[in-house]
This record gives C-alpha cells, structure tokens and sequence, in this order.
C-alpha cells in the first residue's frame, strides 16, 4: 500500500529523541573544572539519551577525547560519574529550593507557589540533570545513593512542611495532603522530560503557571494569595 505524500514527509521529518532538551547543562560553580567536568558532561549526555546502563565508559571517554584508562584516573568506575551527577542534581536543587523558601512573602500561599515555581524552573534550567538524576538513581548502591536520598527527602520535607501550615491556618482545602505533595512533585519532575529552550514556552511561562497550579491543587481558599510571580 502506497504510503500517502504527507505521511511520508512526517516520517521523513521524525528524528525521535528521548528528551527535548539536548544541552547537557550543569550548574555554574560546582561542576569540576577541567577534565572532570568535562566527563560529567559527556556522561550526563550519554546518561541521558541511553541510559546508565546503555552507555559505557569507553563511549564517555572517546566523547571527551581521552582513553578509558585517563578516564579511570579521575573516576574508579561509571557509577562513580553518576554518583556525582545525581549529587550535583540534588544539591543545586535543596539550595534552590531553601533560597526560593527564604525570599518568598510570609504566608503558606506565597511560600507553596515560591516552591512549586522554582521547582520547575530548575527542571527548565537543568533537564538532562534532573533527568538523569531521577530516573537512573536506581542504578547506584544504596552507599553511594545516600547523600542524594538525603537532600532528596530534605526537599520532600519543604513541601509537606508548607502544606502541613496551610491546611492548618485555613489556607489550603487538601484533598489528601500526601498525595497532594507528590502530585505537586511530580508535576515539576515531568518538564524536565518535555521542556526545551527553543520549544514555544520561555522557563518563566511554565514556572508561573505550574506556581499557579501548584496552588489549585493545594485548593487555596483565599482568591487572592501574595503573588510571587515574575513572568
């Protein structure tokens, strides 16, 4: 059967990806300088496209023009990389997410949408990292996993915190405040995997709005909470 002329240009046009994104970004002032960082960021986009396990240390090295052998003198093993991307992910996300609790206007309203902004503001700044971050954390020991896990419930801690206050002052309406934190959570995690810089929403378009749902979802009872959003 003859496939029709514009399906066939769609295919034809179809260059899959796993992600949108495709710069492999870390954050400025902690990633390793020299040929450390430059084999976290040939990994972090190894990682990213292929996966921890799909990618291996001969296709890192040949990515940053050293030999495997160089490549293990800065690092004792693949998981190693992924140890220190994860970590990298997770420390720049508590700091951004302290400083976001820290400046935002009193009030449980305000302080939930300063949080759920940064949040996916981060996952704009930083997709390939939280990508990697999160969904190849699995594949690290729980040694090495640990001091992620540990900023990872810290964060967990921020947003049940704020929730927690609201329900209490008569803020916020929860249907189930876990479950309430978790699909807060995780609607910030989803833009890592969809959001690109070029794609037709600027990172402050997609934070103010996911603050503003963030706050639905929270079933905020004042109309008009103190607005923290800088679109």
């Amino acid at each position: 059967m003859r496939v029709p002329d514009a399906a066939a240009a769609r295919a034809a046009d179809w260059h899959p990806r796993r992600l949108e994104a495709v710069t492999a970004a870390l954050p400025e002032g902690v990633t390793p300088p020299g040929t450390r960082g430059r084999i976290l960021h040939a990994a972090l986009r190894l990682f990213s496209e292929y996966g921890f396990h799909g990618a291996s240390v001969r296709q890192i090295a040949a990515e940053v023009g050293i030999n495997p052998a160089t490549l293990y003198a800065h690092y004792p093993s693949k998981e190693h990389i992924l140890a220190e991307l994860v970590l990298l992910g997770h420390q720049e996300l508590d700091r951004r997410l302290r400083g976001a609790l820290a400046t935002a206007p009193p009030g449980p309203a305000a302080k939930l949408a300063a949080l759920a902004r940064e949040h996916a503001l981060i996952h704009c700044d930083y997709p390939l990292l939280a990508v990697v971050a999160n969904t190849e954390l699995h594949a690290l020991t729980a040694e090495a996993a640990a001091p992620a896990l540990e900023l990872r419930a810290g964060c967990r801690r921020m947003l049940a915190d704020v929730l927690t206050a609201g329900s209490a002052a008569g803020d916020f309406d929860l249907i189930d405040p876990d479950l309430t934190a978790i699909a807060i959570g995780g609607l910030g995690l989803q833009v890592a995997h969809w959001f690109a810089p070029d794609g037709p929403f600027t990172p402050n378009q997609v934070a103010d709005t996911y603050a503003q749902l963030a706050l639905r979802m929270a079933g905020t009872l004042h109309p008009d909470p103190p607005r923290i959003l800088k679109g």
